[in-house]
């Protein structure tokens, strides 16, 4: 079953984390330790979410969860996701805009939540890649 809007009863925070209940009574939770944006955040700044159909959204923060993501088996972690857990300077929302992907369904990516199809995960493979190269023209 996919978690949208539709099926969320309730959103919450506590001093931890951020957590969510389902219609059907089931409940989540995503530690703010888990994301360096949102653990470094003021207690007002993390107030400043919004909903979108499938995730919770802080724009101040550049900051994506996705409902699905709060009842994903946490201790696997996908190929994506172990690229950007090391590579956590990386902006994921840019070059989810660079792909024309939407920022959640990138994050889903990156959680396992969704899985990206052969030819998908070759376009962020590519565009990692050119972004590299680039790094490597830098100079000063």
């Amino acid at each position: 079953m996919e978690i949208a809007l539709e099926n969320i009863k309730k959103i919450w925070l506590t001093n931890e984390a951020v957590c969510i209940e389902t219609k059907d009574g089931k409940t989540g939770m995503e530690l703010f330790a888990d994301y360096p944006a949102l653990e470094n955040a003021a207690p007002e700044q993390r107030e400043k979410y919004t909903t979108s159909s499938f995730g919770i959204h802080w724009k101040d923060l550049d900051e994506d969860l996705s409902f699905e993501g709060f009842f994903k088996d946490k201790t696997e972690s996908t190929d994506l996701g172990k690229v950007f857990s090391q590579l956590y300077e990386l902006n994921v929302s840019a070059l989810a805009r660079k792909l024309n992907i939407s920022q959640p369904l990138m994050a889903a990516y990156i959680k396992g939540t969704k899985k990206p199809g052969e030819a998908r995960k070759k376009e962020i493979q590519k565009e990692l890649h050119r972004f590299g190269k680039q790094l490597l023209d830098v100079s000063f």
